[in-house]
């Protein structure tokens, strides 16, 4: 059913994506998929890294963690922003698409005042891909 699994990841927040990354690999061995693990940086130094380059190392050390620690087969795919606040909801729709992604498994947060006027991430995403979309909280 699922070949290519889409997760992003914010190296900012992994401690917040625990049971989002517990999901996605649990469906990877089930469909026997590739996870591949989307981050999304910027060229200016940031709490993660320093230069594009180095974002890029660190999320190609935790997806190869991942796949030591469960067997699954990932794979880091980094895209660099001018301004991922504002793009990140768009990027991650067309990043699915451009990957071929079957099915996009991303963390969510427990909803507040703020997202009746403004679109959360998993929100924007669930409306605008044409893919499965599993939020997780």
């Amino acid at each position: 059913m699922y070949q290519k699994m889409l997760v992003p990841v914010d190296l900012a927040h992994v401690e917040k994506l625990d049971k989002a990354i517990k999901t996605a690999v649990d469906l990877a061995k089930h469909y026997k998929a590739e996870i591949s693990l989307l981050g999304v940086g910027t060229n200016t130094p940031s709490s993660v890294a320093h230069t594009p380059k180095e974002f890029e190392q660190k999320l190609q050390a935790f997806a190869e963690d991942l796949a030591s620690k469960h067997g699954v087969s990932t794979k880091a795919v980094v895209h660099i922003s001018h301004d991922p606040a504002v793009d990140l909801s768009k990027e991650l729709v067309a990043k699915a698409d451009e990957l071929g992604a079957d099915v996009i498994v991303m963390a969510s947060h427990v909803p507040g005042i703020a997202d009746h006027i403004f679109a959360s991430h998993g929100g924007y995403v669930a409306s605008h891909s044409d893919l499965s979309v599993f939020l997780v909280r």
